[in-house]
């Protein structure tokens, strides 16, 4: 393995141009000097670019361009200290220490380990005035290679040593002091956050966050756990860690993997370069926050926090909450999907009309603007206005809607692999969601296709995929072959494997069953249909956006894909059962803090004002912060309400072609009067019935307040 940084990567008092990107290119060019390029200009070229994403200029006269590149086979440190200094975008002037730091594409566990390590010293300032200090090359290399732990131990650089001090590796890194140190009694007394960073190439500003945070978080006697979802590697935080925690702060510039597992907890977000800047900032935000019952909060159910991360997930983890945690990953990246399909395609019958599911790709091949549809000629006897544009809007927006709704139950099953394998996961549980979806349209002769599996497939397939991506994952393999796992041996291996069994093995038997559940939908009404939407009333009021909620809402959505279905069939009666059902907790909560303010906290009537706008938006989660306070009472309430609202719509044959949007997508619904009475009817008994509950409460802490 060679060294990360040799004295032929080191330029002191250099001038390599008056603008950063000549920095940048001067830097590669001695990457390229000492032997360490295959590319030179590609390494450049990738820097740069990286640098157009977010500069690269810290606090203090450092600057830390950096990328991901086929440039160059193994990690490699160029540094530069810089006469003139040069400008990289920090606050508080140029910059005098350059650092270029390129990893390869795919990386190297142990050398990723190391820059990591580098890229936390670099926020303390005993490191950096050494690196000013330093007379020779040689003293440069023997300095970062101190604070690597990469120099030998007879010949410590002092100044370096200090500034490593207490620098921890990749992974989760905690801000608390050692055992012995504390006194008990502070101990006990010190607060809990927890965080995670993370940056699009995962190799410094990841690292140099989380040390500032945790530097922070020790000036305040504040206990932190921080994950870092970095280039080498990430440990993710423990349930118990997280659940302990008054709130949490995201220093991100990507998505945040499993967020679902902070569900609840009061939060600050921001960049990556945030906390480089204001750490204590941060640290004091975060607790104010812990303070504030109207702070934001990370969405989801307060029932998702502590859940783990991918395969990973560390011990504690039941084997329960890891199916609830794989399941709930994978219809949390559906639904969005679902959304933005469905109210295109209702969109696209307000427009055309329902009868655009006949000739929109007529109207898509031969028509333009300039060249509007004629309705009359084409059957379309419900087009807005009568108008061509309208039409012809209307066949664009369902060819888009039908686009997203396509790739519903493949993101259905990548993103449970995605929750089981990680990253490798996906690919290989998008390929089999497409088998489960027939999204080739694979048929015979006669037009008789493979068996679609539909969503139960995708919960399978990605079930599968995953558990065999994280399989494969887990082979030891020689170090040359690491960098290949990720992006091609894992997700072939996995697609081959878990592609043939779906359409050998499991696709007949998967297939059958969704007949027979399609059937059994299809054959009920009357009074079977009625207990239908009470079941689904009851599940969405009951956990408010938990595993029992998507459930339903996941059963009502897959039917609104068939966008060609009758007003009257029983998947666009279910779909309305579950919207209006799910309305009902936030607005009947609401109405419950208007009739009888005394029996509510100051905060929980703030957030009834907000239960109106997030109640009418078919946002069941605004009911969570009353649940939490009150879950006996609040509970049952709400369920009573919702179960009501769900049977009276299936008695009231209401219908709506969209699967989210509640009172803003009424010209997608049928039977909009039903609509009105159903929700106001649950909302009504929802209100009563929690008004009720509390005014006979005995227990103080939800006893009336003056």
């Amino acid at each position: 393995m060679s060294d990360l940084i040799t004295a032929d990567l080191v330029r002191l008092d250099a001038d390599l141009g008056s603008e950063k990107h000549d920095v940048i290119r001067a830097l590669a060019a001695t990457v390229g000097e000492a032997g360490r390029a295959t590319d030179v200009a590609q390494l450049a070229d990738d820097a740069i670019a990286r640098e157009g994403t977010s500069p690269t200029g810290l606090p203090g006269g450092i600057a830390i361009p950096h990328c991901r590149t086929a440039g160059v086979e193994e990690p490699t440190l160029a540094f530069a200290r810089l006469s003139p200094p040069v400008d990289f975008g920090a606050k508080d002037g140029p910059a005098d220490l350059a650092f270029l730091i390129s990893a390869p594409a795919g990386g190297d566990a142990t050398h990723l380990q190391l820059l990591t390590k580098l890229a936390r010293a670099l926020v303390k300032p005993a490191f950096t005035d050494a690196l000013r200090a330093a007379e020779t090359r040689e003293e440069v290399v023997e300095i970062v290679a101190d604070v690597l732990g990469t120099a030998p131990a007879a010949k410590p650089a002092p100044a370096a040593a200090a500034a490593a001090g207490s620098s921890a590796s990749a992974g989760v890194a905690t801000a608390t002091a050692p055992a012995a140190a504390t006194p008990a009694a502070a101990t006990a007394t010190r607060r809990r956050l927890v965080a995670v960073t993370a940056c699009p190439t995962g190799i410094a500003h990841t690292y140099m966050a989380a040390e500032a945070l945790e530097a922070a978080a020790e000036r305040a006697g504040v206990d932190l756990a921080v994950e870092t979802q970095g280039s080498a590697g990430s440990t993710p935080l423990g349930a118990d860690v997280i659940r302990q925690a008054e709130a949490v702060i995201f220093a991100v510039d990507v998505g945040v993997r499993d967020r679902a597992r902070f569900a609840g907890k009061p939060l600050v977000s921001s960049g990556v370069k945030r906390p480089i800047d204001a750490a204590d900032a941060m640290i004091a935000e975060a607790l104010r926050n812990a303070d504030d019952p109207g702070a934001p909060r990370v969405e989801g159910s307060g029932s998702d926090a502590g859940a783990g991360s991918g395969a990973g997930t560390g011990g504690g983890e039941t084997w329960g909450g890891r199916t609830r945690r794989v399941l709930m990953t994978g219809v949390s990246y559906m639904i969005p999907f679902v959304a933005a399909g469905g109210l295109l395609i209702a969109l696209s019958f307000l427009f055309g009309g329902y009868e655009i599911v006949g000739p929109y790709g007529e109207i898509a091949v031969n028509n333009t603007l300039f060249n509007l549809p004629d309705v009359d000629a084409l059957g379309l006897d419900h087009a807005l206005f009568g108008s061509g544009l309208m039409a012809y809007i209307g066949a664009l927006f369902f060819i888009i809607g039908k686009t997203a709704f396509m790739f519903f139950i493949p993101a259905l099953a990548g993103y449970i692999a995605y929750a089981i394998a990680d990253r490798p996961g996906i690919a290989p549980g998008f390929i089999v969601g497409g088998l489960a979806a027939n999204i080739f349209g694979v048929v015979d002769g006669d037009g008789v296709g493979v068996p679609a599996t539909g969503f139960l497939g995708a919960i399978v397939g990605g079930v599968l995929a995953g558990v065999i991506a994280h399989w494969i994952g887990s082979w030891k393999v020689p170090s040359w072959a690491r960098g290949l796992m990720p992006v091609l041996v894992i997700p072939l291996l996995t697609s081959i494997i878990a592609g043939l069994l779906m359409l050998v093995v499991l696709g007949r038997p998967i297939g059958w069953l969704m007949d027979q559940l399609n059937d059994g939908l299809n054959s009920m009404s009357g009074s079977y249909a009625i207990l239908l939407g009470v079941v689904l009333g009851l599940m969405m009021a009951f956990d408010m956006g938990g595993p029992l909620n998507k459930v339903a809402y996941s059963f009502a959505a897959a039917g609104v894909g068939g966008a060609a279905l009758a007003a009257d069939a029983p998947e666009l009666k279910i779909m309305a059962s579950v919207m209006l059902a799910g309305m009902v907790p936030p607005i009947a909560l609401a109405l419950a803090t208007v009739v009888r303010p005394k029996l509510f906290t100051q905060p929980e009537r703030e957030n009834g004002k907000a239960g109106w706008l997030l109640g009418a938006s078919f946002i069941t989660e605004g009911a969570i912060p009353f649940a939490a306070a009150d879950p006996l009472r609040v509970i049952p309430s709400i369920m009573l309400g919702s179960a009501v609202t769900g049977g009276l719509s299936q008695a009231l044959d209401v219908s709506v072609r969209a699967p989210h949007g509640g009172i803003f997508v009424l010209f997608a619904v049928d039977g909009v009067l039903g609509f009105i009475i159903a929700l106001v009817a649950g909302v009504l008994v929802g209100a009563a019935a929690v008004i009720v509950l509390k005014s006979t409460a005995k227990d103080p802490a939800v006893a009336p307040v003056a």
